[in-house]
């Protein structure tokens, strides 16, 4: 973890300070054991002195935090204090940023994602990612989710398979059922897997986006913000899919929700204003006693 220390006391770095906080914050001295997080069990990903700019605009400052397996980390924070940012380092899809540079170490069960040698194919496989619109292809709703496995050729199904005898439906028909209903939403589609995706509702679009994750078999699930598109009753699903997925799968989300996230995550980080991880902690702990002050304002409503 880095140890780092902002001092607010010098002229300097009371300047600085000034450019990490906003109208309604309060400039204080960021200890690094507000977010050396201990936990039971096996670490996934560990990040370390990660820093992302955007041209010379500085989005993420000198994050340092380990995520543990099978489990639920929310992130929380005012709009632009990098959440999703950070989010999309753990999968590198802010390699497709053209501005985007990123800086520090990020490592998948001990290896660096950031390395020159890294597949990026397999990296967004083991970390799936969902985003805030449901994105659905304009394609059947079995097509929708056999779309990655037959493009990392997990199954063929083509008409050269049939003629060799290697003919995949029969395990894709299974992998799609698998998936829809690891999403929960099998009984409600089993009957018109070849109807087009975008005739289902809001909710059904993002846990069929969710099944399309799944079926690739990922170890990591991110999720930016999944339910802040939907009705409350769609919401109450995905949250209690995403508790589910936990047992077998580890899931980073950002939300803007802070009752979401104190509802179905295991343990929260805290992002302020200029990209700094505050606080990190088990979810009671950050809800119902931070430790930092601008964090406690946050979460109480006096700024962001």
């Amino acid at each position: 973890m880095s140890n780092a220390v902002h001092d607010t006391e010098t002229g300097t770095n009371r300047a600085q300070a000034s450019e990490t906080t906003t109208t309604g914050e309060t400039d204080e001295r960021i200890r690094s054991a507000w977010t050396e997080y201990g936990f039971e069990g096996g670490t996934k990903l560990a990040v370390e002195n990660l820093d992302v700019w955007y041209g010379d605009d500085r989005a993420i400052r000198d994050v340092s935090m380990d995520i543990p397996e099978e489990s639920v980390t929310a992130l929380i924070g005012p709009s632009g204090c990098g959440k999703s940012t950070f989010l999309r380092s753990l999968n590198r899809m802010n390699d497709r940023i053209k501005a985007a540079r990123v800086e520090g170490s990020v490592r998948l069960d001990g290896q660096e994602i950031y390395g020159p040698n890294t597949n990026l194919v397999e990296l967004r496989k083991r970390v799936g990612q969902v985003f805030q619109a449901p994105n659905p292809f304009p394609k059947s709703i079995r097509e929708n989710v056999s779309y990655g496995p037959r493009k990392h050729g997990d199954v063929d199904t083509g008409l050269l398979a049939r003629f060799l005898g290697r003919d995949d439906s029969d395990r894709e028909a299974e992998l799609v059922e698998d998936a829809l209903r690891q999403a929960a939403l099998w009984e409600e589609v089993e009957d018109r897997l070849e109807d087009n995706a975008l005739g289902l509702s809001g909710g059904q679009q993002q846990r069929l986006c969710i099944a399309r994750c799944l079926a690739v078999d990922p170890e990591v699930i991110l999720m930016d913000e999944p339910a802040s598109a939907l009705d409350p009753i769609a919401t109450s699903r995905i949250e209690d899919l995403i508790e589910a997925l936990a047992e077998d799968y580890t899931v980073v989300i950002v939300t803007h929700n802070m009752q979401q996230a104190a509802r179905i995550s295991d343990q929260t980080a805290v992002f302020l204003t200029g990209g700094q991880l505050v606080e990190y902690d088990d979810t009671d702990k950050i809800f119902e006693n931070p430790e930092s002050q601008r964090v406690e304002d946050y979460i109480t409503g006096k700024f962001g």
